[in-house]
């Protein structure tokens, strides 16, 4: 493939400027690009959505929706872009992102950095992308956390015409306090309040926009317990596991591991694998999951069905492995 002749070159760069130069071809190249067909794949329903496919591109790689109509062309199911938040921030100090390739992962700790959520609809509306759009949401970094449920509310007010889905991201480890919005009070609080707006925001547009939930895969089994307990509580339309994690299994010793930051990539895989799994054992079916973390090849996407999830969504891999992960975890996920 033509990506493993420019992976060389593009790993040569600093990770972010490759990010950035990579987000500025596929925006100006749009959709002329080697790919899967999105029809490649076998249609799914959930959420009341229609996926060509079950295989999406997780939110992060395109966080101001400046290359939608690059990246479908890969093949993706769906698109999930963000995370954005009320107002423009510039995110952590760099450098602030780090590759370590003997573990086909990477470590960020970028910050929520996006250029505000009225920028984002803009480049939404510019798209000529025609398929299922995730909108990621979360908190500026200056709000205090516990006014973070207002961040939240004016993020899915905006977005909520533009959007498939919304995500409400409450697992980032690079935004201080964010995960304390994962503990049940919390928790509780701020899907009361966004479930409310939903209905209301359902009812001004004609037209109900499923709402997912994004978690950590660093949480106990009780702490699980409690989220898909208030999952079916606030009837949350489905979730998505997991996150990066701040832990370090599988890269110690390795260079850029002791960065701080979350860990994506192949080391995440069995950790996020097995919130899929015990949230699948909650929730019984009652909501999708939609699992992300570590699928570097086709069969790690069938796992992650095998464990529960309706749909998985790839960044890191696609990072390391390029269209053909795409293509390969397609296929191995309409099998059957």
């Amino acid at each position: 493939m033509l990506y493993h002749l420019a992976r060389p070159l593009l790993f040569s760069l600093d990770p972010e400027k490759a990010h950035e130069f990579t987000l500025s071809t596929l925006h100006h190249l749009g959709g002329w690009m080697p790919a899967c067909p999105r029809n490649q794949g076998t249609p799914v329903e959930f959420m009341g959505i229609r996926f060509p496919n079950r295989v999406g591109l997780a939110a992060g790689l395109d966080k101001n929706a400046e290359a939608i109509d690059g990246l479908a062309a890969f093949g993706f199911g769906f698109i999930e872009v963000g995370t954005v938040t009320p107002r423009p921030q510039p995110g952590n100090p760099k450098p602030r992102m780090f590759r370590i390739p003997e573990a086909k992962a990477i470590i960020n700790r970028m910050g929520f950095n996006n250029h505000g959520v009225d920028n984002l609809v803009t480049r939404v509306k510019e798209a000529k992308f025609t398929g299922v759009l995730g909108i990621n949401i979360g908190k500026n970094f200056d709000t205090p956390i516990e006014k973070a449920a207002d961040d939240y509310l004016i993020c899915l007010e905006k977005v909520y015409a533009h959007a498939s889905y919304v995500t409400v991201n409450i697992s980032s480890p690079n935004t201080k306090n964010l995960r304390q919005l994962q503990g049940e009070s919390e928790l509780d609080d701020l899907l009361g309040r966004l479930k409310s707006r939903q209905t209301d925001l359902a009812e001004k547009h004609g037209k109900y926009v499923p709402m997912t939930l994004k978690i950590a895969p660093d949480l106990d089994d009780a702490q699980l317990t409690n989220i898909a307990d208030a999952l079916r509580r606030h009837r949350i339309d489905g979730v998505i596991a997991t996150n990066t994690t701040i832990g370090r299994e599988g890269v110690e010793g390795l260079r850029n591991a002791t960065e701080t930051g979350g860990l994506s990539g192949a080391p995440v895989r069995e950790k996020s694998t097995r919130v899929v799994r015990e949230l699948a054992s909650r929730l019984a079916g009652e909501l999708p999951i939609i699992g992300v973390g570590g699928i570097t090849e086709g069969a790690h996407a069938a796992e992650k069905i095998a464990a529960g999830a309706s749909l998985v969504q790839l960044y890191t891999g696609f990072i390391y492995g390029g269209p053909g992960l795409v293509c390969d975890s397609i296929s191995a996920t309409s099998k059957g």
